[in-house]
């Protein structure tokens, strides 16, 4: 790792530096939003909002380079129809008579297929690996500062609505005789979790997203009794994954997002190995 730690001072290789630091901002949000997440059960919904994604990623590349809207970026494409999807699959499951798994299969292939479509349209050669497992390394100055700004905005919220959020994970009946607007609430997280995992789409692509939102969360859930307890290591689990998985990247000139997944499962499968173990001596 020291030849990892020396390129990080190295002034040329600025692009190693926002990486790092891209990993850092959202291991914050991914830390809070996927205790939310391990707690209320509900990962598949999380990876149907991810693949989602790829329709506004493929959308946004289409307007840029076909129609020259420099403004709509991938990024931005793809938090609009996160949260689109997320809307949709709250209401559908709250109000509608719809099979709840029959909409969230609909807009998984539905994203995917249509952010395929909008990619072989966009002139010129757009390779989609890289939004499927992702780059890391090509974020830039401006995608940084939007990591950050959507890692403000879901702090804000999670900390303004945390006691809500906790009763809609654990109690949604004693929520309700309390007077809590469960329907809301629901809704309200299932945007938190579109705009986090736009925020993984550029660390580890939509194809791992969900194992980097539920890894670190599952391995703090081993160690902690409280939600809040669970949010803060498992922030600081995600911060160690990324950065592990960079370097080891670095070093060994491997995929930075196939690395972070596997830093974070082979630590996820110790720990509950090791805490079967544990448990049994103890009996």
């Amino acid at each position: 790792m020291v030849e990892f730690i020396n390129a990080l001072r190295n002034p040329d290789i600025a692009f190693l530096r926002y990486a790092l630091i891209a990993g850092m901002l959202g291991s914050i949000a991914f830390g809070i939003v996927g205790t939310y997440v391990v707690a209320r059960r509900i990962s598949y919904i999380a990876g149907a909002i991810a693949h989602s994604a790829l329709s506004g990623i493929g959308a946004g590349l289409y307007l840029q380079i076909k129609l020259g809207i420099g403004w709509f970026t991938p990024i931005l494409g793809a938090v609009i129809s996160a949260l689109i999807s997320a809307m949709i699959i709250g209401y559908v499951s709250l109000y509608a008579r719809q099979r709840e798994d029959t909409v969230i299969g609909a807009i998984w292939a539905i994203g995917m297929a249509a952010g395929l479509l909008f990619l072989t349209r966009t002139p010129g050669y757009i390779e989609p690996m890289s939004y499927l497992f992702g780059n890391i390394l090509l974020i830039s100055k401006n995608d940084l500062l939007l990591v950050g700004v959507l890692d403000v905005v879901i702090l804000i919220l999670g900390a303004l609505f945390y006691n809500k959020f906790l009763a809609v994970c654990f109690d949604e009946e004693f929520a309700r005789l309390r007077g809590i607007r469960v329907g809301f609430y629901y809704l309200l997280l299932l945007c938190l979790i579109a705009l986090t995992v736009v925020l993984m789409v550029t660390i580890v692509g939509i194809v791992m997203v969900i194992a980097l939102l539920t890894l670190p969360s599952a391995v703090a859930g081993l160690f902690c009794r409280q939600l809040w307890q669970m949010m803060i290591f498992s922030s600081l689990f995600c911060m160690l994954f990324t950065a592990l998985g960079l370097g080891f990247s670095y070093i060994y000139d491997l995929p930075t997002g196939s690395n972070i997944i596997l830093v974070a499962g082979a630590v996820y499968l110790l720990c509950v190995i090791g805490n079967s173990l544990l448990k049994r001596r103890k009996t």
